[in-house]
């Protein structure tokens, strides 16, 4: 790991000023960065940390909405959003291990959107809205591919405003060594019985929407409508863990899963 100056600001409009310098980076809960560094594959010049803006942490419930700041850790998502949000909570819950969640942040996991990531399942099947310190990007919009989202440069997350849904659930196949999802799905049921599916972990694009199961699912929420669907292998990822054929049932697989628990 190469030397580098550490910034702390304590204002969102401070980091900005911050991010504007040459070669440097933001730094949120640290869980990907932090290793790339030690493998000098990232090899910022500045650091600038978001973890001490107060402004950018918590949860908060607005009528039918569930805010939760950027730089809010998993382990507080799991515990402050379970009464009003089980499907976001469990998700919370099971990542990583005790050590990353009460590390890792929601607005770090979405920004670099690994294409394993859990979360980015959550805001793109809640149809949720990213805010960032210039404006507000909806889920359809914000995830862009494999590690890359709609982003502009000096552009940063501050928090995530999900529609709290009437039933939610996630469910992932864990790669047993990293506890990244080998598939993961996050399904949620509307007020109006509409119903949106994201999967994560098996396609090369990234996370992405299974609209036939969400067709499938509006009509009848129940696992057995997944039955007559198939999904095509074509772009799934194939690699020492599984096939892309493997994958592509894991997705089928695990949104019934998801179903299953929502109901």
């Amino acid at each position: 790991m190469q030397n580098f100056d550490f910034v702390k600001p304590s204002s969102v409009a401070d980091a900005v000023a911050a991010l504007a310098q040459s070669g440097a980076q933001a730094l949120s809960g640290g869980q990907t960065l932090t290793p790339t560094m030690k493998q000098r594959l990232a090899t910022p010049d500045v650091l600038v940390s978001l973890t001490g803006i107060a402004e950018l942490k918590g949860v908060k419930q607005n009528g039918a909405t569930l805010w939760v700041g950027a730089a809010t850790p998993h382990a507080q998502v799991a515990k402050d959003a379970a009464s009003v949000f089980a499907g976001l909570a469990g998700l919370a819950g099971g990542i990583g291990d005790p050590a990353v969640r009460n590390r890792g942040t929601i607005g770090g996991s979405i920004a670099n959107n690994d294409p394993a990531a859990c979360y980015p399942s959550a805001v793109l099947g809640s149809g949720a809205t990213v805010i960032t310190n210039k404006r507000r990007i909806a889920a359809d919009d914000y995830f862009t591919g494999m590690f890359s989202t709609a982003l502009a440069e000096g552009e940063i997350v501050t928090a995530v405003e999900f529609p709290i849904p009437k039933r939610s659930a996630y469910a992932k196949f864990n790669q047993p060594a990293s506890r990244f999802a080998l598939t993961g799905a996050f399904v949620a049921q509307a007020a109006d019985g509409s119903v949106r599916v994201a999967i994560t972990g098996a396609s090369n694009n990234g996370v992405f929407r299974w609209k036939a199961a969400e067709a499938a699912l509006s009509a009848n929420f129940s696992a057995s409508a997944l039955a007559g669907l198939t999904v095509d292998a074509t772009d799934m990822i194939a690699d020492l863990h599984g096939t892309a054929e493997y994958r592509a049932n894991l997705v089928k697989v695990m949104t019934g899963r998801a179903v299953t628990s929502a109901r």
